[in-house]
């Protein structure tokens, strides 16, 4: 089985191409940063990351050209494929990337405005919610409730 699933965040746009023919396919290739969980770098500082080389087709490339700025954070699904070719210097050369099968946003807009930092209170809270932040149901409605 091949699946790979990552969340990060784009290090710059995507660079799109088209394909020539009747039918021109788009072709769209990202850099995916990666955070690692709870590595440091080697000075104990920030969070390390893997850059991850992605590379979607057809409707998934288009729609990340439309949609996908630097800095954007992603939730992707795929597979990884490899492959090797010879560089100008006759040297062979060896390729690992994920060709992106789904994506989706793994943020709201909202936040990705905010600079990707969260406020709660940006959210107004509900007028008859408790101290707990619960709201209280009315005993008449009780039985109506799907859960």
């Amino acid at each position: 089985m091949n699946k790979v699933i990552l969340m990060g965040r784009l290090t710059r746009d995507p660079e799109v191409r088209y394909s020539q023919g009747a039918e021109p396919l788009a072709i769209a290739r990202y850099t995916l940063a990666v955070d690692r969980r709870g590595r440091r770098d080697a000075n104990g500082g920030d969070q390390t990351a893997d850059f991850i080389q992605c590379v979607s087709f057809g409707r998934t490339a288009e729609f990340a050209e439309k949609y996908f700025k630097q800095g954007t954070k992603i939730a992707i699904s795929g597979r990884i494929q490899t492959g090797s070719y010879t560089n100008k210097d006759g040297n062979k050369v060896y390729t690992t990337e994920v060709v992106v099968e789904e994506q989706e946003f793994a943020e709201s807009k909202a936040v990705a405005g905010n600079g990707g930092g969260y406020q709660a209170a940006d959210r107004p809270a509900p007028s008859n919610a408790s101290a707990e932040g619960f709201m209280s149901v009315p005993e008449n409605m009780e039985n109506d409730l799907p859960f």
